[in-house]
């Protein structure tokens, strides 16, 4: 399948379409408008280099116009992150080999004005004029795109280091679009909500490609606001929305509405969400929340069956396996490793002018997420945290996630965060910790319950912040907290915690004492 011939399907709907604050636009006019952009950039670009358009907006409905042009085959569009600034910004644009940047009002200063590439402001002049060029056709031949015509670049989200683009091709939206919206029987009278940031893949797969399938509206809100989703819910009627990283978390900790359980939402989708949380969530809103894994890579997929528990991702099945990450050979259950695709790349098409960063991915013939898992007695696979949170304590390699899932049980602990960092040998537990009136002698009482909290799994330094960093997509930054491990609020003396001798702060984020 080709994005495209999932747009062109709704190219004479008027019915449906996209919502936008008080806008409508029905499909019709949106492929008409994606037509437009297609034939209007042309003529923009140099033919002899790539193809290439930075995008550097919010969720606005110009966003969902470009990135139906370029589906059309008109060029490929660069997803840029509007939480980048600066050379680091300018820098992705480099390595993205962008001819043009397109911004607003709302990014234009994000973006360095000394830079030699062309930039419109899509608030401004320039793009009114070309917009309303009359010599500007509205129905050019559309181009036919193959499933494996790069459509997008899309940066990864830079948790363990610089973005790198991921190259994504056609099928890798239409494909998973097309199959999910079957699976959640997605249709005309369903309408899919994208608050989170269209630069990255879970709005575009995990949205705006499955309401395109499955012939439904799109509600888009131009930034996600928790207090804002169960208005946005009711006043569209939104049936079915997505997510990555903590939102619904931050949802949860609004004021519950009397209307919430009745509210017309029946399909929550996403990734990274805790087993409580979505249990909370099903229950206030009355929905099915589904919890899946991925990533923009796309190289490995593990979906949940009806039997799963509630902590796992779902049945290890091949080719997917676990493996020791230095070595590639299966570990054995119970043991954490390092979640591969044994077969390949999957729809993983590498990443763009970054040959050394593909092949890593791709070594030994398997494609390594870099994320760690391990696999129980029945056969579930259980997420254990990213490569570079592997910790090693008296000879035991331990993952992240399930020590932060144990400490998230604690009803005054909002977020948490847990990473290692080297001692003399091997590495200590850091929890960096967002909580309320959370005391030593509380977290220690606790902890000591937990019977799935091993002996080597206690944080062995607890910092306390107002603020834990994060991406766009509402992943936790570890890298910046590693310079909080050196001034620890609380350090631990067997099993109970106490306050460390020295309290001062590192720049940065807001240390609590």
């Amino acid at each position: 399948m080709t994005v495209a011939e999932l747009l062109l399907a709704l190219a004479d709907v008027d019915d449906r379409g996209l919502y936008f604050e008080d806008d409508f636009i029905s499909w019709r006019d949106h492929v008409t408008l994606s037509r437009q952009r297609g034939t209007m950039l042309a003529p923009l670009l140099d033919p002899d280099r790539p193809p290439h358009v930075g995008v550097l907006l919010e969720n606005v409905p110009e966003f969902s116009y470009l990135f139906g042009a370029a589906a059309l085959g008109g060029f490929v569009l660069v997803g840029l992150n509007t939480t980048r600034r600066g050379d680091a910004l300018a820098a992705d644009v480099t390595r993205s080999d962008c001819q043009l940047v397109l911004v607003s009002d709302a990014t234009a200063h994000l973006y360095p004005a000394d830079s030699a590439v062309r930039v419109i402001n899509i608030d401004g002049p320039e793009w009114s004029g070309l917009v309303s060029d009359g010599r500007v056709s509205a129905r050019p031949r559309d181009r036919s795109p193959a499933p494996d015509d790069l459509l997008m670049l899309i940066f990864t989200s830079g948790t363990t280091g610089d973005p790198k683009a991921v190259r994504c091709n056609q099928r890798k939206f239409a494909d998973p679009g097309k199959m999910l919206a079957e699976r959640f029987s997605i249709g005309a009278g369903d309408v899919a909500y994208i608050a989170m940031p269209m630069f990255h893949s879970n709005a575009l797969i995990a949205g705006w490609s499955i309401a395109v399938a499955g012939s439904a509206s799109i509600a888009l809100r131009r930034r996600f606001s928790a207090r804002g989703f169960a208005d946005d819910v009711h006043r569209y009627g939104i049936t079915f929305a997505n997510y990555v990283g903590t939102p619904m978390r931050y949802i949860l900790a609004t004021e519950p509405r009397p209307d919430d359980a009745s509210s017309p939402l029946r399909i929550m989708y996403g990734n990274e969400a805790s087993a409580a949380d979505r249990t909370a969530f099903a229950k206030r809103f009355g929905c099915r929340v589904v919890d899946g894994f991925g990533s923009t890579e796309s190289g490995v997929a593990i979906t949940r069956t009806p039997d799963t528990p509630d902590d796992a991702l779902g049945p290890l099945r091949e080719p997917n396996a676990v493996v020791d990450p230095d070595t590639g050979a299966p570990v054995p259950p119970g043991t954490v490793g390092e979640i591969v695709n044994s077969s390949g790349p999957g729809l993983f098409s590498g990443y763009y002018n970054d040959k050394e960063a593909t092949d890593d991915r791709l070594r030994g013939g398997m494609y390594h997420t870099g994320d760690l898992g391990w696999v129980d007695d029945a056969g579930y696979i259980h997420f254990a945290g990213r490569v570079g949170d592997w910790m090693r304590v008296d000879g035991e390699n331990l993952g992240a996630q399930p020590i932060e899932r144990i400490l998230l049980r604690h009803d005054q602990i909002r977020f948490a965060a847990v990473f290692g960092v080297p001692v003399e040998i091997g590495d200590e537990i850091v929890a960096a910790l967002v909580a309320d009136n959370l005391t030593p002698e509380a977290l220690s009482g606790f902890l000591a319950t937990q019977p799935d909290l091993g002996p080597k799994q206690w944080p062995h330094r607890i910092v306390l912040l107002d603020t834990l960093p994060e991406t766009a997509t509402f992943k936790t930054v570890k890298r910046h907290l590693r310079p909080q491990a050196d001034t620890p609020t609380w350090t631990r003396q067997d099993r109970r915690y106490v306050p460390a001798q020295d309290t001062r702060t590192s720049p940065g984020f807001e240390a609590r004492r």
